[in-house]
């Protein structure tokens, strides 16, 4: 079964970026502490990394973080999506405006202008193609920002939510959870390394 997963890094104080992020410092300041987990050699690290990576048939990412990583300081051929496992599922992007121009024509990049809902099931159709392909299932993965994994979750998209708890407060930068209505967690796996604690919660 295709499941929809927000999957995103977090600092102790609840921010997915450092103070100014922006084209040219995606992260933010500081904001590369976020993801020290991702780039690390310990087991669990690498597996869990390799793991949701390999379960990835799409991944939906708003216009903000597409600029990011799609930048002159974005993704290349040794770190891309899954840091250095680079995956290359479908990429779903939502946006107002296509761009103009795409850097890494390599991707498989499809621009959905109609909200976030109609991206998610964009994703899940590819999700499902790429599911009979590959004789398995496989999720759709909503990676991000803060903004698009927030909306997903008020909107009732997402069945489990990923946080990699980074061990570092930034003091500011952008939130996670900024309101929105109550929601039933189901903790179902707790994996803690020197790098982070990665939590996984089934949402209600």
């Amino acid at each position: 079964m295709t499941r929809i997963v927000a999957d995103i890094s977090v600092s102790l104080d609840g921010f997915v970026t450092g103070p100014d992020p922006g084209p040219d410092n995606g992260l933010g300041t500081g904001g590369e502490a976020l993801h020290t987990w991702a780039f690390s050699d310990h087991p669990d690290d690498r597996r869990l990394l390799r793991e949701g990576t390999a379960r990835s048939g799409a991944v939906v990412l708003g216009r903000r973080l597409f600029d990011v990583v799609d930048g002159p300081y974005g993704w290349d051929d040794t770190t891309g999506y899954g840091a250095r496992e680079v995956g290359r599922p479908a990429f779903i992007v939502v946006t107002s405006t296509p761009p103009e121009a795409v850097r890494l024509t390599g991707l498989d990049w499809t621009f959905v202008t109609t909200g976030l809902p109609d991206a998610v099931t964009v994703a899940r159709l590819r999700a499902e193609a790429a599911s009979s392909a590959a004789g398995r299932d496989l999720d759709v993965v909503l990676m991000g920002g803060g903004a698009t994994v927030g909306t997903a979750l008020d909107a009732g998209l997402v069945d489990v939510l990923s946080l990699h708890l980074a061990p570092v407060l930034l003091g500011h930068g952008t939130p996670l959870f900024t309101g929105g209505a109550p929601r039933a967690l189901v903790q179902r796996q707790v994996t803690s390394t020197p790098n982070a604690t990665h939590l996984m919660y089934h949402v209600g």
